[in-house]
């Protein structure tokens, strides 16, 4: 599928980003402003299907959506970054955009959603209830550090969700909770920044089972899932040496 992309700035390394579930490209104007102000980076960035400028789909698999980056993202990039969803499609498309350098913000790489036994059957007999407790509860952990945003950044935000096709989030939840990253080395040099947040979308113990296998794994303290918004100056700090 053709995705809308969107290209900033004209320094010599050029990265792209690949926003999560519900965002879009211009939800990382706060890192893509620290990126573009040093003069070094040339940024790309990508509407996945069913996101911002780009059409809606039948399908939502997650190896569609990676096939997409593949089609639409050039080749040979100094880094690619992905944010969640972000993080789980780009890690499968990872190996054919070879990039010489993979970056994951607290990338789905598995969930903590039962999916065995009586509770996950239960769980996935009602995923419009069950999923929405699970996203309240997180919601409300975050909602304070929500509430400091700019107002340009809550209304990026806001401007996502209305043209996010929700319809496509339980089949992203069901793909990526049935299908967790198994480990192994990294397919190019990966890093991943976890945020406090992360254990809900990389489990403590998968984690230290990749830094063992060579993925480069940092920890950004004190702040939630969406990083790059809560603290765009940390989050650019915390990876600047490998973009």
């Amino acid at each position: 599928m053709h995705l809308t992309t969107s290209t900033t700035g004209t320094g010599p390394r050029h990265v792209a980003l690949v926003h999560g579930l519900g965002g879009n490209g211009a939800t990382w104007a706060p890192l893509i402003e620290r990126m573009t102000a040093t003069g070094r980076y040339t940024v790309t960035t990508v509407d996945l299907r069913g996101h911002g400028s780009s059409d809606r789909a039948p399908s939502y698999a997650l190896d569609e959506l990676a096939d997409d980056l593949v089609e639409n993202l050039p080749h040979g990039l100094d880094s690619v970054v992905g944010h969640s969803l972000g993080g789980s499609v780009l890690v499968r498309a990872v190996g054919r955009l070879a990039p010489a350098r993979a970056i994951y913000l607290d990338p789905g790489f598995h969930l903590t959603l039962p999916t065995t036994g009586l509770r996950g059957r239960l769980f996935w007999a009602a995923p419009l209830v069950t999923l929405g407790f699970a996203q309240l509860r997180q919601s409300r952990q975050s909602a304070a550090a929500k509430a400091l945003y700019k107002p340009a950044v809550r209304e990026s935000i806001a401007r996502a969700q209305r043209e996010f096709d929700r319809g496509m989030a339980i089949g992203v939840f069901r793909d990526v909770a049935f299908h967790p990253l198994a480990p192994a080395a990294p397919e190019v040099p990966s890093t991943i920044v976890l945020s406090d947040d992360s254990p809900a979308v990389l489990p403590d113990t998968l984690a230290a089972e990749l830094e063992g296998l060579g993925w480069d794994i940092r920890r950004l303290p004190r702040v939630h899932h969406d990083m790059q918004l809560e603290n765009p100056d940390g989050t650019f700090q915390m990876i600047e040496d490998v973009l």
